[in-house]
């Protein structure tokens, strides 16, 4: 078993293989004995994420319906008001949410009116005692200063996929643009909310290769959202083979050892996943899931089905 208080400077491609490749009931043994060395025992954060500005993305990522390159069939709107905002906040409170996380479809934040509409905003969620979150496009230094100074609590910035194989999915933004403004975030002391998307048409030396890059970031992610591909048409990846169940399970459980502190969070694609996948899926040290009819712009499980499968295990929120 991984010595995790024997961290090495930095983690090889040969150590996180050894793992990822492991007989995967003795991976998900693992994770889980690790989970609760590190983690609240039956517990998992509930999250909401509001599109509180839709559509008419500059960028290329052929798995998103948001970008202005391809045609879908989703609603496109400018930046939501305040006022709008806060009553999704207030309204995923009572749900049981304990953080809001606020999505934009921009490449960039811009520096206008919108960000100190956005500043504002991040003012008042934080009033309601929920962990504020946003994911708003690549930032410069000075902006993350001031999220941070406006009550931002985390920030999402995914990876999706190892470095290799991200110029097959997105060319106009480069990795090395993401990962500088992951330093950004770092600097202003923002929690980083950073993971990938598989089904991507990536293989499983990808899927390693991204584990290793979150597992080296100084600091680790706080939390890791491992997302499932969603197939929406209209986007070049609408007819994608389906991924392997069972290499999201070694995904998350790998991450789970190799992260131990993360929340890693069970995101996109839960909408077709059984129950016994999503419980296999904890099992292997997710503790976290996105509550509300959509994430983004896909569908989501109904908050009701997730509280009776949280009743059939025995867990409760976070």
């Amino acid at each position: 078993m991984l010595n995790l208080e024997e961290k090495k400077a930095t983690y090889l491609t040969e150590d996180i293989s050894n793992i990822y490749n492991k007989p995967l009931l003795e991976l998900v043994y693992e994770a889980q004995t690790i989970h609760r060395q590190y983690q609240p025992h039956n517990k998992i954060q509930l999250c909401t994420l509001s599109n509180i500005k839709s559509g008419n993305c500059p960028e290329d990522c052929k798995y998103c319906p948001q970008s202005s390159r391809y045609k879908t069939d989703i609603e496109k709107y400018s930046l939501l008001s305040k006022k709008e905002v806060l009553e999704q906040a207030n309204a995923a409170k009572n749900s049981g949410a304990t953080r809001f996380c606020m999505g934009a479809a921009w490449k960039n934040i811009p520096d206008n009116s919108d960000f100190d509409e956005i500043l504002d905003i991040v003012k008042e969620v934080s009033k309601l005692n929920v962990e504020v979150c946003c994911t708003l496009g690549m930032l410069t230094e000075k902006q993350a200063h001031k999220l941070k100074e406006a009550g931002l609590t985390a920030y999402n910035h995914n990876l999706d996929t190892s470095s290799k194989f991200y110029k097959e999915i997105i060319t106009t933004r480069t990795y090395e643009d993401r990962l500088q403004t992951i330093q950004y975030l770092a600097s202003a002391g923002i929690q980083l909310c950073c993971g990938g998307i598989i089904g991507l048409g990536e293989d499983k030396e990808d899927r390693i290769e991204l584990i290793k890059t979150l597992s080296n970031l100084n600091p680790q992610p706080e939390s890791v959202p491992i997302n499932v591909l969603v197939k929406v048409p209209g986007t070049p990846l609408s007819e994608q083979n389906e991924i392997d169940s069972f290499e999201l399970v070694r995904t998350i459980a790998t991450s789970r050892i190799f992260i131990p502190k993360a929340k890693v969070r069970l995101s996109a694609g839960r909408l077709s996943m059984n129950n016994e996948l999503q419980t296999l899926c904890f099992l292997a040290g997710a503790n976290s899931i996105f509550i509300g009819e959509k994430l983004l712009t896909t569908d989501n499980p109904q908050i009701n089905k997730d509280k009776q499968l949280f009743e059939k295990l025995g867990v409760s929120p976070l």
